[in-house]
């Protein structure tokens, strides 16, 4: 902790993973890591390149990866770090910045998610786009820079509580109340410290509700709508005017991929996110002997969509395929 300036730096006694664990954790760490900065040197590096600033769909994917990127350097990282044995017991002050800051990027992560297949629905949902749609914008998107602006700012909003209830617990400091998007156990000794324990409750509820119901549900809504979309333009377009439905007939086997992988994207979050709201919340209502199990659960469930999200991705996406071809030939 911190003393006259200074912090104190000590060996972390417990909450630890063993040694097997501990190493497949930081595997997935170091994959989320490598993985999503690829994603973001690679599809970023294509959108500056093209007129116009690029397609909409790689700056969602650019903005995706950016928030998965600082989700595993600011917490998951730290998590590899304390579980080696050291231990960085910081002060109060910083504390609820840590605090604030993991609260808004896994908040912002979950929404840009969302936000990748809501994007691809109202894609699909034009039945006919035109030409020039096609081969992406000729100016700024707006619509997509105000998105990622509102996933960015009102996810700040969201912390704010997280920047002034939270304090240091200390060396043996023992959590009470766990939400999904800070941390499954006492990091760097950092603690919610609510004025009661039903306020803390209240706070977590509302966080499970608008950060971890809601976007699994319209997730998996816009998703099967998706599917059912592309099912309708292929019967409708396969009895249609051919000629001039082309541009829209071409369209769909590309569409259908992107929503395989898209899909496959969701379904290993809702898997992953699942795991882990089911683990922290078994914990805050109802401490049972399985707890303690759990909680390491979420912890590796917190990180699995992170880890493989560039590895599903490489396999839809062109320009990361091929860089990827390009390392294996070499």
């Amino acid at each position: 902790m911190w003393v006259n300036g200074t912090v104190t730096i000590i060996k972390a006694t417990g909450g630890q993973l063993s040694s097997v664990p501990m190493a497949l954790y930081m595997i997935l760490v170091l994959l989320g890591i490598f993985g999503n900065a690829i994603v973001i040197s690679v599809v970023g590096e294509s959108i500056l390149r093209e007129p116009g600033g690029g397609r909409n769909s790689d700056m969602i994917l650019v903005n995706m990866a950016f928030s998965n990127l600082m989700v595993s350097m600011t917490r998951n990282m730290l998590l590899v770090i304390s579980d080696t044995g050291l231990e960085v017991l910081p002060g109060k002050d910083w504390c609820q910045i840590l605090m604030g800051v993991w609260v808004w990027l896994r908040s912002v992560n979950v929404w840009s998610t969302f936000f990748l297949s809501a994007f691809h629905f109202h894609t699909l949902r034009r039945t006919a786009p035109p030409i020039t749609s096609l081969s992406g914008p000729r100016g700024l998107p707006r619509g997509i820079l105000t998105g990622f602006g509102l996933i960015w700012s009102s996810n700040l909003l969201y912390s704010v509580p997280a920047f002034i209830y939270s304090t240091s617990g200390g060396k043996n400091a023992t959590e009470t109340l766990m939400l999904v998007s800070s941390t499954t156990r006492p990091l760097l000794g950092c603690l919610w410290d609510f004025p009661s324990v039903y306020s803390g409750l209240a706070f977590a509820t509302t966080s499970m509700v608008i950060h971890e119901i809601i976007p699994i549900v319209l997730m998996s809504v816009t998703n099967l709508g998706s599917l059912l979309t592309l099912y309708a333009h292929g019967n409708t377009h396969s009895t249609g005017n051919k000629a001039q439905d082309a541009p829209v007939i071409r369209r769909v086997p590309a569409e259908r991929r992107a929503a395989k992988v898209i899909l496959a994207l969701i379904l290993l979050f809702i898997v992953s996110w699942g795991a882990s709201v089911i683990s922290v919340n078994y914990f805050n209502y109802n401490r049972g002997a399985s707890s303690t199990y759990l909680l390491v659960l979420a912890r590796f469930s917190n990180s699995l969509f992170i880890a493989l999200s560039p590895l599903i991705l490489a396999v839809g996406h062109r320009r990361l395929r091929q860089f990827f071809k390009s390392i294996i030939s070499h």
